[in-house]
C-alpha cells in the first residue's frame, strides 16, 4: 500500500472512531447510591443590583454583578447559596453563591440581607458518562432516569449549577414537553441564549442514553414532566463525569 492510501486509511479509521463514540450507547458505569453534598439553600435577590465579592467582607472586591429581575423576560433571578457565614449572634451575615455565567465555576460572596434564602431539599445529579439522572430530596433517592448528554467536543460541562428558569416550551417544540433553563454554559457560545446549558424533555426517546447533544441535557418527556412536578427554581444540578 503506497503511503497516501495508507494516510486516508488512517484517516477512515478515525472517523469511524469518532463515529463510534457519538453514537455509543451509555456504557453502564455504577452510580453513586450515596447522597449529593448539601447546599445552605436558594432564593431570590432583594435589591436592584446584587454586589458579588471575592470575599464576604464589605470592602472585598466585587467580582460581578447581578439584577434583580432577568433583563429578558422581568422574571426574579434566583441565586444558589453553597455556605453561609454568621455574625456574632449566630445569624446569616453573608452567602457563598454559584455565579452564572463564563467560564462556569464562579463564586463570591453577598450580603445576607441582600437575598432571601430558603432551604433546598431538591437535587438532580447526572453522571455524563453513564449518561443517567438522578433526583434526590435530601437523602432520599426518589427517581433515576437515563439521559442524553453533549457530544464529543461539545460535553456537557461538569460542576455544580442549578435551575435558574422553568418554562413549557411553546416556540421551540424541540424542547419536548418541559424545560429548566440552568446556570451552566457550554462551549457553544452562539447557541440561543448565549449558550446556556438545558435540562429538557425530547420528543424522540431513541437518543436517550447517547451523547448526541450540544451540551443540554436531554430526557423523556415522561421524565421532564416528573422533574416539573418537583423541583423549584434554584435547585441544584451536578454534573459529574463518570
Amino acid at each position: 500500500m503506497s503511503r497516501y492510501p495508507r494516510i486516508a486509511f488512517l484517516f477512515l479509521i478515525a472517523a469511524v472512531a469518532a463515529a463510534a463514540a457519538l453514537l455509543a450507547p451509555s456504557s453502564g458505569n455504577a452510580i453513586s447510591q450515596s447522597p449529593p453534598g448539601g447546599v445552605a439553600g436558594a432564593g431570590t435577590i432583594n435589591v436592584p443590583t446584587l454586589a458579588v465579592r471575592r470575599l464576604p467582607a464589605n470592602n472585598a472586591r466585587v467580582i460581578a454583578k447581578m439584577s434583580e429581575f432577568r433583563p429578558q423576560d422581568y422574571r426574579p433571578r434566583y441565586v444558589l447559596a453553597l455556605k453561609v457565614k454568621k455574625d456574632k449572634k449566630g445569624k446569616p451575615a453573608w452567602y457563598k453563591i454559584s455565579v452564572p455565567g463564563r467560564p462556569n465555576g464562579r463564586t463570591g460572596w453577598v450580603k445576607a440581607a441582600h437575598v432571601s434564602i430558603r432551604p433546598m431539599p431538591w437535587q438532580v445529579v447526572v453522571y455524563r458518562g453513564s449518561r443517567m439522572l438522578q433526583l434526590w430530596k435530601g437523602k432520599q433517592l426518589l427517581y433515576t432516569a437515563k439521559a442524553a448528554v453533549g457530544r464529543p467536543g461539545m460535553e456537557t460541562p461538569t460542576g455544580l449549577y442549578y435551575v435558574t428558569v422553568r418554562f413549557k416550551p411553546v416556540s421551540e417544540p424541540f424542547l419536548g414537553a418541559f424545560a429548566f433553563e440552568t446556570s451552566a454554559y457550554s462551549k457553544l457560545s452562539d447557541w440561543p441564549g448565549g449558550g446556556v446549558v438545558g435540562l429538557h424533555g425530547w420528543n424522540d426517546p431513541s437518543v436517550i442514553g447517547y451523547a448526541v447533544s450540544h451540551g443540554c441535557i436531554r430526557v423523556t418527556n415522561e421524565t421532564a414532566a416528573f422533574l416539573r412536578d418537583r423541583i423549584p427554581n434554584g435547585t441544584p444540578i451536578r454534573v459529574v463525569a463518570s
